[in-house]
Formats: C-alpha cells, structure tokens, sequence
C-alpha cells in the first residue's frame, strides 16, 4: 500500500507556470505506475499525464501535451507534475494516483491509491 499527499498548487496568471508535486510513502513506489488527474467544479475526474515505472512509457491528455511534463524520482519517492503555459480552463483540483499497472491508463477505476488533491487557479 502507498500514501500519496500532493504540494505545490496555487494561483497563478494565464501563461504562468506550477510545479505540482506528490510524495508517496509505503513500500515498493517504483514499482507502481503513477498518474495525475484534475477535476473542474461541476466535472467528472480526469486524466492529465501518466509515467509508467518502466523507463520511458509516459502519456498526456491532449489538452496539456506540450504544456505539462511528468517525472518521477524513484530515489525520492516523488513523482511532479511540471505545468507551463496555463491556462484558466487548466483551473482545477490536481490529485495524484498510483496503480499496479505497469502501463499508464487513462480511466480513473485503473489506479488503486489517491492522494487528497491540490487546488490550482489560473487567472485571466
């Protein structure tokens, strides 16, 4: 089993950038392939990136591919979510997910741990 707590959200302006990160505690975090979601007010839940803990494999939402980087640091237990150019629709509650998949899935029933979410504002 994992714990997951997120840091790093805030209010920032359009075009600005956050660094989100989650801590993960518990054993085996390497071997757990980790996800970031978001959810608008009003809105289902949704993926914005994985990375697999095979080196390499990483996925976006089409949304964020070219704005937004995720990596993981296996040393430190911590994977980050880098957003740049943000956007007001990228406002949202950011929360990061671990799952024993060994590929990134999309869907929200395929990751088996969550953190407590991270809100994040962007202004216009």
């Amino acid at each position: 089993q994992v714990q997951l707590v997120e840091s790093g959200g805030g209010l920032v302006q359009t075009g600005g950038s956050l660094r989100l990160s989650c801590a993960a505690s518990g054993r085996s975090f390497s071997t757990y392939t980790m996800g970031w979601f978001r959810q608008a007010p009003g809105k289902e839940r949704e993926f914005v990136a994985g990375i697999s803990w095979i080196p390499g494999r990483t996925d976006y939402a089409d949304s964020v591919k070219g704005r937004f980087t995720i990596s993981r640091d296996n040393a430190r237990n911590t994977a980050a979510l880098q957003m740049n150019s943000l956007k007001p629709e990228d406002t949202a509650v950011y929360s990061c997910a671990a799952s024993h998949n060994f590929v990134v899935s999309k869907a929200v029933s395929e990751y088996n741990y969550w953190g407590q979410g991270t809100q994040v504002t962007v202004s216009s």
